[in-house]
């Protein structure tokens, strides 16, 4: 028996419906595609939600056809029209990435990827993570944003244990469905993110308690018992309480580059994910209502002069308990949420 009711596939349509109308913009007479294959049930729920709220729209199973019909599909669209990719896994056409040469074209995008990473109960938390709240994502983001901008220094703290950047920050960027001042419209979903990192990443010291991290598979990995890292100059020098899967990552990530640089800080939004509730795909959990943390030197919306874009190869999401963040002396999260008036 299906654990996808009647009621969550009407959650489904909804959801995207909302995301459609709220966050993308998208209404005729821009036209829509949406490439999908019917390898998962999580597959096919959502490609019936999108075949609810796009009537008009052309529809084509990727298993089905021979890659050069939906680049010809992709060639028939103009600027602002939408295309939808459900993939089980990751459609591959040629070499390239298919949604950065869609914003190439000035396409809008919704990717959803790695569906076959949330089996079972995972696939309700993943709809639900598709709920659209302009208010929350829009207001609460840009005030995020506006107070991350201005401090000078921040603290996460994930019970007992510090971590500490003293740095401001760069400028902030946001993940909310608000692409009025972007130049490409969508991205990868479920969305729910404000990213920046410390200006002088050697700026960030201090313990955090790690319970979820990326594995080699880009599955989460929860140890039984909570790693506390240690950073010092903004480097792992050590983990406590480690686990012979995070000291090979940490290993592998020494191997090509010398040093586990702590880069990204995250402040994930979606509510639909927490310490709780996860799903398996470290790409989706990354929205998850609290801090993520990036490892290794790789990070493509941030420059420093001390990495060389072709020698940085890692960036592994590590998820911290978050028990409070401080901004400057403000607390920004508390209880599971965030606090920003």
């Amino acid at each position: 028996m299906s654990i996808f009711s009647a009621q969550v596939r009407e959650l489904a349509a909804r959801n995207i419906r909302d995301t459609l109308a709220l966050a993308i913009e998208h209404a005729p007479p821009q036209r829509a595609l949406v490439v999908f294959d019917r390898r998962s049930e999580l597959n096919e729920v959502l490609t019936d939600a999108y075949r609810r709220a796009l009537p008009d729209g052309e529809f084509i199973d990727f298993d089905t056809v021979e890659p050069s019909q939906i680049l010809d599909a992709f060639a028939r669209l103009q600027a602002k029209d939408l295309v939808v990719l459900v993939q089980t896994t990751s459609f591959r056409l040629n070499d390239y990435r298919i949604r950065m040469e869609l914003f190439k074209l000035g396409l809008k995008v919704i990717e959803h990827m790695h569906l076959s990473r949330m089996p079972g109960e995972q696939g309700l938390v993943y709809i639900e993570a598709l709920a659209y709240d302009p208010a929350y994502y829009r207001g609460l983001g840009h005030r995020l944003k506006a107070r991350i901008d201005s401090a000078q220094r921040g603290v996460v703290d994930s019970g007992g244990e510090q971590l500490v950047f003293a740095s401001p920050f760069e400028e902030a960027k946001l993940n909310i469905g608000d692409y009025g001042a972007m130049k490409n419209v969508g991205g990868l979903f479920p969305i729910g993110e404000v990213f920046t990192e410390a200006r002088d990443l050697e700026a960030v010291n201090g313990r955090v308690r790690v319970f979820v991290f990326g594995d080699t598979s880009f599955h989460i990995n929860r140890p039984t018992t909570p790693i506390t890292m240690i950073v010092e100059r903004g480097r792992v020098i050590g983990a406590e309480n480690s686990t012979p899967e995070f000291d090979r990552m940490l290993e592998i990530i020494r191997e090509h580059e010398g040093e586990v640089w702590v880069r990204e800080l995250g402040f994930g939004m979606n509510r639909a994910f927490s310490f709780e509730r996860t799903v398996d795909d470290i790409g989706t959990y990354e929205r998850m209502c609290g801090i993520h943390l990036s490892l290794g030197a790789k990070h493509g919306q941030y420059q420093k002069p001390q990495f060389k874009r072709k020698d940085a190869r890692y960036h592994v999401d590590i998820f911290a308990i978050t028990e409070a963040v401080y901004l400057d002396d403000e607390r920004v999260y508390e209880n599971g949420a965030w606090q920003l008036a």
